[in-house]
């Protein structure tokens, strides 16, 4: 539905795809630096979610290093940090009932949340968001949620000149509904793509422009997060808990989190590395069987979860991240990788790529720059920037793991700190979805049941996701092959797609003819983008359904 369609147009100077943290910040930036020139500029922000901070889902112990260059003035102006990083904690958990506490002298200095100059704060990176919105506003920028951006324009040179918001109305087979509207073509001087991890959109321009060539495949995780009402005898806020080990295996790698925040909530989760090797695995069912440790299960037991949720976390660092300019436009925050996984922290330096990225554009704008340039530029001040310093330090971190495992990847980094970064840079050139072996290789596992307190199924965790898409619309998870799945993932692999998706999207059902088909129950996708990295003939594109729909997070 974007070709030949009539199309209302407009024209700013700047359009950015995604109200995350980098993409809010450059808002911010770009208006702050206007407003200080007195120059005219209109930025506009489009934002899939039905509102801002509806597809936000972070840990998080944010570090407010970029938002105290942003607004120095935070506090002042209310922004959403309550509850500072009191108290640290990092387990080994052994097995399902034993546990190691880690003295803090060996735990690595990136893992650090207390002590220092610097505060840490326990947060709702959605909240965040939602404030981060409204000094955006109040500066002077459009934000449009509800509105995906569907296609990039491109013209005959190759340059990027703004993007096309998706169609409304369009019905399941492609024809036009009554409440068709067609998608507005948002035409800009630079546009920034902010859509975070593995974007749908940033990920057909790294491909178009070759933006990852001499680099490292990139590599994700994916983080599960859970939202709970606890106790008041079993809450301290501010305590942080972090851990490895049980129940993933030692091929598997990733690690757990226990925030205490405001008002008597804990948040729980799991980050596991995709680089994971066994068809049988499923992290929904990892993370659930986790909460029973007897670490964990205190904290949590005789409170209601409240909150569910799944996003892909982009998490290669610096080996990489992509080439972030190509003409017309640049590629921020998680959309190109700016996580620093050494601290499990990426809010502070996707916000600080934005900033940089706004800077940049208003110094050409300001300089009569008409446009569709590539701003080469703002490679040399994203270099010397703290944020890149911050990769640069950790650029082992998460391919050590993954070679020498958990604990010994975790010594690796450990030394390597110690020593200022004079160990060799470790390299992991194998792509996520590439490390999946056969299923008739591994060992099948078998999870116990839920027991509705401290586990739960996914149906009943979907429903708490607020997860809504409009029934009669295209399904947004496209099939390359519409056939492999069964032809090819089924016999190989026992068909993964059922296990890895965290919302029981993917089912092999029986059809009528008694043979086994592969059902997409697209109205369950809380848009992690796991099956997008995950499906080992990479068969599955994940593109934007119709703005609005996902996930409805309160306060994740």
């Amino acid at each position: 539905m974007t070709e030949h369609v009539e199309r209302d147009s407009m024209e700013v100077d700047v359009v950015i795809v995604g109200a995350g943290p980098s993409g809010l910040a450059a808002a911010c930036r770009l208006m702050q630096q206007a407003n200080e020139a007195e120059r005219e500029l209109t930025v506009c922000v489009v934002e899939k979610g039905s509102e801002v901070g509806a597809h936000i889902l972070s840990g998080a112990v944010f570090e407010p290093r970029a938002l105290d260059e942003l607004f120095p003035d935070w506090a002042e102006r209310g922004a959403p940090l309550t509850t500072p990083a009191v108290r640290d904690e990092l387990y080994l958990l052994r097995d399902a009932e034993k546990a190691q506490k880690l003295p803090n002298a060996l735990v690595p200095r990136t893992m650090h949340n207390t002590g220092g100059d610097i505060t840490r704060y326990v947060i709702s990176a959605g909240n965040l968001c939602r404030w981060l919105a409204e000094q955006a506003e109040e500066l002077g920028v459009e934000i449009f949620p509800g509105f995906a951006a569907q296609e990039v324009i491109v013209d005959e040179d190759e340059t990027v000149r703004g993007i096309i918001v998706g169609d409304m109305g369009v019905a399941a087979d492609g024809t036009p509904k009554d409440s068709h509207m067609p998608g507005m073509e948002l035409r800009a001087s630079y546009t920034l793509f902010a859509e975070g991890s593995r974007g749908h959109l940033g990920k057909r321009l790294i491909e178009r422009y070759r933006l990852d060539e001499g680099k490292d495949p990139q590599h994700y995780g994916i983080g599960l997060k859970e939202l709970w009402d606890v106790p008041a005898e079993r809450h301290e806020p501010g305590l942080v808990l972090h851990g490895s080990g049980w129940p993933l295996d030692k091929h598997t790698h990733g690690g757990w989190f226990l925030y205490h925040a405001e008002n008597q909530q804990v948040v729980v989760g799991l980050i596991m590395d995709l680089a994971y090797q066994n068809p049988w695995l499923s992290p929904f069912d990892e993370f659930q069987r986790m909460k029973h440790h007897p670490v964990l299960k205190p904290y949590l037991e005789g409170g209601s979860r409240v909150a569910y949720g799944a996003r892909a976390i982009t998490k290669g660092g610096i080996n990489c991240l992509p080439k972030m300019t190509f003409p017309g436009g640049l590629l921020i925050g998680c959309d190109a990788g700016t996580l620093n996984f050494a601290k499990i922290k990426g809010l502070h330096t996707a916000m600080k790529s934005g900033m940089v990225a706004a800077e940049t554009v208003f110094e050409a704008l300001a300089n009569g720059d008409e446009g569709g340039a590539e701003l080469t530029a703002f490679s040399d001040k994203w270099q010397a920037s703290w944020a890149f310093k911050e990769l640069e330090e950790s650029a082992s971190f998460g391919p050590a793991i993954h070679k020498y495992g958990t604990v010994g990847g975790g010594a690796y980094n450990f030394l390597d700190q110690l020593l200022g970064g004079k160990l060799p840079t470790v390299h992991d050139t194998t792509p996520d979805h590439a490390a999946l072996k056969k299923a008739a290789e591994c060992e099948k596992i078998e999870y116990p049941k839920p027991d509705g307190k401290l586990s739960f199924d996914k149906a009943s965790s979907v429903f708490l996701s607020n997860t809504n898409h409009e029934e009669d619309q295209p399904c947004h998870l496209k099939l390359d092959d519409p056939d492999l799945p069964i032809r090819d993932n089924l016999p190989e692999y026992a068909e993964p797609a059922s296990r890895y998706c965290p919302a029981g999207v993917y089912e092999v059902v029986e059809g009528d003819d008694g043979k086994p088909q592969f059902q997409i129950n697209f109205q369950n996708c809380v848009h992690c983008k796991t099956c997008d990295i995950k499906d080992p003939a990479q068969n599955i594109t994940w593109v934007a359904p119709e703005g609005g729909g996902g996930p409805n997070y309160p306060n994740m």
